[in-house]
């Protein structure tokens, strides 16, 4: 049996494991012990180990056969240190000869409405977007150095049950008027778990894919959706400059990028059927 290494051991590699238990002898890295048990309970064997500290990562020398490198970036600096801790310690021994990587949409910054796809130019304008370009060059360069076929997932916003922004709508935190909106893509995290498993097994050498559902929802329509889906008032809706000064840095990041990712290379090359194509068919299941 195989044996594949999971990094970032969250709710999406939580949700791809039991995919993967009948394939691989799974081991996933982590950090904090008090994570081992319930990894244990879905059939993964843990490795104690940090990717912000390169020598805690010796047992993983060697281990695995295929990676799947969830982990994001460390959140400040402008070079990816995790993941160059992680090729780092791969390349010290033998194998993995595939490696799925989990990125962001947001390496694309604004794209003002265009249709994007998997051949369109980066342009990060956020330290997060500009962090998984980064990372994404490392992996390609490293996976051409070392003959290993290592696939990009780029992904927009994950949603679930226990991952809708009802907070946020509670609290009555606006959204831009329809005319200045932008677009944002999703993608629900049982999808976004079968996408992955579906590129380690059939992604080609060195691509990249979009991991994105159907829709083309603006930010707007979708927190209404949400909304009307648990009878929650909907945000109120302001101009894009008064939107700008009523959230955080962070969140304004995500709303003032606009762009609509293609899906048709995921579909025909990884054979993927969503089970959520749109937030409507969640809602309606």
């Amino acid at each position: 049996m195989e044996r594949i290494l999971i990094t970032g051991c969250g709710d999406i590699a939580r949700r791809a494991i039991p995919h993967l238990t009948r394939r691989y002898r799974v081991y996933a890295l982590v950090r904090n012990p008090a994570y081992c048990e319930p990894l244990r309970k879905l059939g993964a064997i843990p490795v104690i180990g940090d990717l912000d500290d390169r020598q805690s990562l010796s047992r993983i020398k060697g281990l695995a056969d295929a990676v799947l490198h969830f982990a994001p970036p460390a959140p400040n600096g402008t070079t990816d240190t995790r993941t160059r801790n992680l090729l780092s310690v791969l390349s010290a021994g033998s194998g993995p000869n595939r490696l799925v990587y989990i990125s962001t949409s947001g390496v694309y910054g604004d794209c003002h409405d265009a249709h994007i796809n998997e051949t369109s130019a980066v342009n990060p304008a956020s330290m997060r977007g500009k962090l998984r370009v980064d990372a994404e060059r490392r992996i390609r360069a490293w996976a051409r150095a070392n003959s290993v076929n290592a696939n990009i997932l780029r992904v927009p916003g994950i949603y679930a049950a226990e991952r809708l922004p009802l907070d946020r709508l509670k609290s009555g935190a606006p959204v831009m008027n329809a005319h200045e909106d932008s677009y944002s893509n999703h993608i629900h995290a049982e999808d976004l778990a079968r996408i992955a498993v579906a590129a380690l097994l059939r992604g080609k050498p060195c691509r990249i894919y979009h991991a994105t559902d159907d829709d083309e929802m603006k930010m707007g329509d979708y927190f209404d959706a949400v909304a009307d889906a648990h009878t929650l008032p909907r945000a109120p809706r302001l101009s894009r400059a008064e939107v700008k000064t009523a959230v955080s840095p962070m969140m304004w990041s995500f709303m003032n990028e606009s762009r609509r990712l293609s899906n048709t290379r995921m579909k025909l090359e990884l054979k993927v059927v969503l089970r959520y194509p749109t937030l409507n068919a969640f809602f309606n299941t």
